[in-house]
């Protein structure tokens, strides 16, 4: 239940609007959303030189962690301002979230940001809750990946898991079932029919 794992939610399109409001240039947004989605990891002593390689001040860099360490919506407005439309797409899945009864599953986190740089707005982080493992799935929103690879443009969100965080996580919980050997009869593989041989 909610009380054993959640899922955090964060938007790289206020990520990027935070990042503008301190002065740092669109061009270093990817470089440094990889750097910060290695805050939860590496101490921000260890990351503090990397940033500032790629040009972000030390004062940019106190102010981008003073932010990125929020776990409310309201202290994030104060960086972005009351327009932002990013903040109110997090507000308004919030309430949704709300409404469906949800709600308990997830938490607002300002420092997930998801470091591959194809995330164009809403991010997740699905987490452990007792801290024991690293996160157990992770996506978001893109809208340019597909056409990136020569596909039409469609909006999308995705994600992906871990298959050994989820088997340590159920065998923590005692929810992974015992299989015994030889209970398989027959392994079936689907080969391509082409004619190759």
């Amino acid at each position: 239940g909610s009380d054993d794992f959640g899922i955090k939610v964060n938007s790289r399109g206020l990520i990027a609007e935070v990042l503008d409001g301190l002065g740092i240039p669109e061009d270093k947004f990817a470089r440094t959303c990889v750097l910060v989605d290695k805050l939860e990891k590496v101490p921000l002593d260890a990351l503090r030189a990397d940033l500032e390689d790629i040009g972000v001040t030390p004062a940019q860099v106190e102010s981008l962690t003073a932010v990125l360490s929020r776990k409310d919506l309201e202290g994030v407005a104060a960086a972005v301002g009351p327009d932002s439309a990013s903040l109110r797409e997090l507000r308004d899945l919030f309430g949704l979230l709300e409404s469906y009864g949800i709600s308990p599953w997830f938490e607002f986190d300002a420092s997930v940001v998801r470091g591959l740089s194809y995330y164009t707005g809403v991010v997740f982080e699905a987490f452990d809750r007792s801290g024991a493992l690293r996160a157990v799935a992770g996506g978001g929103r893109y809208d340019k990946l597909l056409e990136s690879f020569g596909g039409d443009a469609t909006p999308a969100v995705g994600f992906g898991f871990g298959d050994a965080v989820i088997v340590e996580l159920l065998k923590d919980k005692g929810l992974l079932p015992e299989f015994g050997r030889g209970d398989v009869d027959a392994v079936v593989f689907a080969l391509d029919g082409g004619g190759g041989g």
